[in-house]
């Protein structure tokens, strides 16, 4: 299990990612735009980088539902392969089976 505050800290991020979506990709449409004068560019950066460092999406950790363990992450089941081979062994995750040769 991981700590609690590594866990509550990653939920605070995805919250401020939510929160400031938004207006994070109008800045970056504005930003990439090279059409605009590069002042307007340049201002649209400036804002951008006054945004929270944690509302940006990459700073997101992908953990494990089950355990919060951070590595060994499965996008699809969104949880750790210790976790899945865990479950899997129980039966409790449909269309797994547990190969042995």
């Amino acid at each position: 299990m991981a700590k609690k505050s590594a866990i509550e800290k990653n939920e605070k991020r995805k919250k401020l990612v939510a929160k400031y979506a938004a207006k994070r990709a109008a800045l970056k449409e504005i930003a990439m735009n090279e059409d605009l004068p590069l002042e307007e560019r340049f201002a649209a950066r400036l804002k951008l980088a006054e945004l929270p460092r944690n509302s940006a999406a990459n700073r997101v950790r992908n953990r494990c539902e089950v355990t919060g363990r951070p590595r060994g992450y499965y996008r699809k089941m969104r949880m750790s392969r210790i976790a899945l081979r865990e479950l899997g062994s129980l039966g409790k995750v449909p269309g797994l089976v547990k190969s042995s040769w």
